[in-house]
């Protein structure tokens, strides 16, 4: 916002404020000029009507000046899209009291130069000035106060923190201040004129009170009715922001914000959703990192779970697949190279697994375990699992400087949550684990640098099992009884 236009909305309040206020007490004031009393009749003379309204274009070039004043020195640093000094933020929390400070002494001074004028009037004119002079106050200063609650959002916006104590007229405030400004005060002014008529104050015993009466009726209908929508805006717009950022996140823009404007328990309520949104961003960051280190489908199962250690006995494909020669290449490289040579491997792993929906279980230093079948189910666990083990062969042939060997097994494991209350993993326990690990070691030297177990190859789909060729029987390291062997045809 310009500083200009900022100026001019400022000035503007301020001055419908003055003129809201005069015009109300004009209309409640004239009817009455004949039915006073003569000391008190004698205010309506020529002269209070001149000084009236050179009081009320004072008044207006006032407030101006104040508006001027106030956005050129001390909101210079919003107009700037500066942030504000700990003096500046001070005088937006206090612009308020400030303002009502202007009004109340603009007013003052207006009732001390009609007393000067109306000198000779005696202690009912005096009276008269007085209650005019606080009426016109109060409904100024009130009317201020409501009306720039709008213009004054981004201004509070930027110069408040989201933290701390209410500065602002809140809610009962607001509608106590509207209660007194559309009900009380004009209720007190029938009651004072009934009074003041009943025993000749001011007012004649014999005057026709009906007119003001049913003029402080109408002002309190028509101030109503401008209080009840200045105060209906100020509290549903910002609920209405609340509403509609409620309705984005529903949809899944969790990264949306509201902006605080206010400093009452409307906004606490706009913070309290900021923070709330905030918490739930962090949830989604989390359960994402989650997912990524131990795989989407663990994830959403770990979240869906109430119990810690939960597991059961499922028939899964299991493919291992290791380097060879990364020691070697840690002596002869940089940890940053190597650190790079590893990084495009697993990329080339995790996109071919993830592929055909299967588990990346775990990254143990170069070597890297996937499950075909859990935790979700497959229809074919093995065909899923020997096709990613053909895919991986052609792919893991183009990085240099490393050689690998893939091992693809099946038969019953756990699946499930191992370990501690408070630290605990999924993973997959079995025979078929281990002999998946001794087929990748035994693959690195042969031409295919895949191998399966002949059961793995059976268990499969027709269409996979023609992709691969029995290639003999051996005991492999660590195992007591000879495994069939297999590895991609051609």
């Amino acid at each position: 916002m310009t500083a200009s236009r900022l100026t001019v909305r400022y000035a503007a309040t301020l001055a419908l404020s003055q003129l809201l206020a005069a015009v109300e007490l004009t209309v409640l004031v004239i009817p009455m000029r004949n039915e006073l009393v003569p000391d008190a009749a004698g205010v309506f003379g020529r002269h209070t009507f001149v000084a009236a309204a050179v009081l009320a274009v004072v008044s207006v070039a006032a407030v101006i000046g104040y508006a001027v004043a106030v956005v050129d020195r001390k909101l210079r640093w919003f107009t700037a899209g500066q942030v504000p000094t700990a003096a500046e933020r001070q005088f937006v929390r206090r612009l308020l009291r400030h303002q009502s400070a202007l009004l109340a002494t603009i007013w003052t001074v207006s009732g001390l130069v009609l007393f000067a004028v109306n000198r000779d009037g005696g202690p009912e004119a005096a009276w008269l000035i007085a209650m005019s002079m606080l009426f016109g106050a109060s409904t100024s200063m009130g009317a201020a106060l409501l009306l720039i609650q709008r213009p004054m959002r981004p201004i509070v916006a930027a110069a408040t923190s989201r933290t701390g104590r209410d500065t602002a007229p809140g809610v009962m405030t607001r509608l106590m201040l509207m209660w007194l400004m559309t009900s009380a005060l004009p209720a007190i002014g029938i009651a004072v004129v009934v009074v003041m008529h009943t025993h000749g104050w001011i007012i004649e015993k014999t005057a026709n009170i009906e007119i003001p009466v049913v003029v402080l009726s109408l002002i309190s209908v028509l101030v109503g009715l401008r209080g009840m929508m200045i105060v209906a805006v100020s509290i549903s717009d910002p609920v209405r922001d609340v509403v509609d950022a409620m309705a984005k996140v529903e949809h899944g823009d969790i990264h949306t914000e509201v902006d605080v404007y206010e400093r009452s328990e409307i906004g606490r309520l706009q913070n309290g959703f900021n923070r709330m949104v905030a918490g739930l961003a962090e949830r989604d960051r989390l359960r994402d990192l989650f997912g990524r280190h131990v795989g989407a489908d663990v994830a959403r199962r770990a979240l869906s779970e109430t119990g810690l250690v939960a597991g059961e006995v499922r028939d899964v494909a299991v493919l291992y697949v290791d380097l060879v020669g990364s020691s070697q290449l840690t002596q002869s490289r940089s940890p940053a190279e190597v650190a790079e040579v590893l990084n495009e491997f697993f990329e080339i792993v995790v996109a071919a697994v993830d592929d055909r929906q299967g588990l990346i279980n775990k990254f143990e230093g170069d070597a890297a375990l996937a499950v075909f079948g859990a935790p979700l189910p497959s229809a074919d666990p093995e065909s899923e699992a020997l096709a990613t083990a053909r895919v991986l062969a052609a792919r893991l042939r183009g990085l240099p400087m490393v050689d690998f060997g893939i091992g693809v097994s099946a038969g019953p494991v756990f699946a499930g949550n191992i370990g501690a209350e408070h630290r605990y993993e999924y993973t997959v326990i079995g025979d078929a684990v281990n002999e998946a690990a001794r087929l990748a070691d035994r693959a690195k030297s042969t031409p295919q640098r895949a191998l399966c177990s002949v059961a793995a190859l059976l268990a499969a789909g027709a269409t996979e099992r023609v992709q691969w060729t029995e290639c003999g029987s051996e005991t492999l390291r660590g195992r007591l009884e000879p495994t069939r062997m297999a590895a991609p045809a051609g």
